[in-house]
């Protein structure tokens, strides 16, 4: 894990996290990441589709993104986390283009902590 914390993806909720798992459950922080995963897939749908709607419902996307930083929040997803907050700007500056292109670094950065969560799940076995 500390390499993952080096790199910036991480925070010290998933430390908290880590810290609460014992031999009487010995995959909490797995489980907790999955079920992360299966809401933030949830929520990226979402997103994805309010983007496509014609005008921008800004106030949906800002709380779309509200709810889906703090699952982020929940796991201590800090870059994911750092690129909600850019997206939660743009949609409050109205500026599409801004979301649009951020909302792309979201998915990006979801994803590329996604692979080093399974990389890292896969050590501990």
């Amino acid at each position: 894990m500390v390499w993952l914390w080096l790199q910036g993806y991480l925070d010290e909720q998933f430390i908290q996290l880590e810290d609460l798992q014992d031999d009487a459950n010995p995959n909490f922080v797995e489980e907790v990441v999955t079920l992360f995963y299966g809401d933030s897939a949830r929520l990226l749908h979402s997103i994805e589709q309010a983007l496509e709607s014609n005008p921008l419902d800004f106030n949906g996307l800002e709380a779309y993104m509200h709810q889906f930083k703090g699952s982020c929040s929940s796991i201590g997803a800090r870059k994911v986390k750092s690129e909600c907050t850019q997206f939660r700007e743009y949609c409050n500056a109205r500026n599409a283009e801004g979301c649009i292109r951020t909302f792309q670094q979201v998915k990006q950065e979801h994803a590329t902590l996604r692979r080093k969560l399974e990389t890292y799940f896969q050590a501990l076995v």
